[in-house]
């Protein structure tokens, strides 16, 4: 599962950044009015980077306490 977070930290990372930089490119070459709003994608995909990141902290803090209080309990 560890694996699999990771893949999907950078993954949502990766899109984040294409999407940026498509919406970008496509914003200055067809003009920005009909762009800007998917900006927003990009948003929620980074936004997205940072919550995995996030709770696969939390998730290991957690490990690590349940196997502290296994081994308080031996």
């Amino acid at each position: 599962m560890h694996t699999y977070n990771k893949i999907m930290i950078y993954f949502w990372l990766t899109t984040s950044i294409v999407l940026f930089i498509t919406i970008t490119y496509l914003g200055i070459t067809e003009g920005f009015k009909s762009w800007a709003p998917y900006y927003v994608a990009s948003f929620l995909a980074f936004f997205m980077y940072f919550m995995r990141k996030w709770m696969m902290k939390r998730a290991d803090k957690h490990m690590q306490f349940l196997e502290d209080q296994e081994k308080a309990n031996k």
